[in-house]
């Protein structure tokens, strides 16, 4: 009995001194980090997660969020920056998916937008989106790929990857760190929320041209507010040296799951640049200046 008793103790002690996530299962990471996302509050415990781990409870989210937010359409690349990846000891991105309820229209609406329904071009924009749309939200500058085709999936450089796309459209994502600004953030505890993906707002698609990918380098994109002060700016190889690497690198991280990228899909490539904070009664403009000879630019209002 008294062994018993020590053994007891003895577990007592090490579950306590465990860090939260390894004392819990997937799907009870899962359920708190779901309710969570429909309260709009951060899920804690999570420093301590392993990467396997960590992709369970990802995709049992997403299959929770579903039920709200519609079928997957895509995937966002996230950790693409070297800064980041630095402070947190890692050397590669992590990815989350896109659920098609978290995609919202510009004003005016799309002329074109292939992934979803003709009909959906014809709607109304939503308008104003609130400054509190997340726990901790965080506005960035982005670009959205759409796959053309499955020879992405072999693609080795930015010029091939281009060839099998179907369109490029401005992107701005409003996404949810959605963890504890007290607790460090890991790889594995940004891929368990789905890498922060909420909102975000495409623009008009931007039409492919010759020398398209050198220029997705050199490009300089920025964010400003309202009075055009500039928030944030970064080149075009901020992301992994080349945005379209992101791509590259999806199509890498799915082979070794076994899964590929399908045509329709929906790539959000990366954040030009740190995010910023939504104002309330702002608005945050993404300008993609050297990208093509039209001016390039997208505006998100916040109430």
């Amino acid at each position: 009995m008294r062994k018993a008793r020590l053994r007891l103790a003895v577990l007592a002690t090490l579950v306590g001194t465990m860090p939260a996530a390894a004392a819990e299962d997937c799907a009870a990471i899962a359920t708190r980090a779901a309710a969570a996302w429909r309260a709009t509050t951060t899920v804690s415990g999570l420093a301590g997660i392993d990467a396997a781990t960590a992709a369970c409870v990802q995709k049992t989210l997403v299959r929770d969020l579903a039920r709200d937010l519609g079928q997957p359409v895509g995937y966002k690349v996230g950790l693409t920056g070297k800064a980041m990846q630095e402070w947190l000891g890692v050397d590669h991105p992590v990815s989350g998916v896109l659920l098609a309820g978290m995609l919202r229209r510009p004003p005016g609406g799309w002329t074109i937008y292939p992934p979803l329904s003709p009909g959906a071009a014809k709607k109304k924009d939503d308008g104003p989106i609130s400054a509190n749309y997340a726990a901790r939200p965080l506005v960035e500058a982005d670009l959205i790929a759409v796959i053309g085709d499955a020879g992405v999936n072999q693609a080795k450089t930015p010029g091939e990857v281009l060839a099998h796309l179907s369109a490029l459209y401005p992107f701005i994502e409003l996404a949810d760190l959605a963890l504890p600004p007290d607790e460090k953030p890991s790889a594995a505890s940004i891929a368990a929320v789905n890498v922060g993906a909420r909102l975000g707002v495409l623009g008009e698609p931007i039409p492919i041209e010759p020398g398209f990918a050198d220029r997705l380098a050199t490009m300089t994109v920025s964010l400003t507010d309202g009075t055009g002060k500039v928030l944030a700016e970064a080149p075009g190889a901020a992301i992994l040296g080349h945005p379209l690497n992101a791509v590259i690198w999806l199509a890498q991280d799915l082979a070794a799951r076994g899964e590929a990228l399908q045509p329709g899909q929906l790539v959000s490539l990366g954040s030009f640049g740190p995010p910023v904070q939504p104002v309330p009664g702002g608005t945050v403009t993404a300008r993609y200046d050297g990208l093509s000879a039209a001016p390039v630019s997208l505006s998100v209002d916040f109430r």
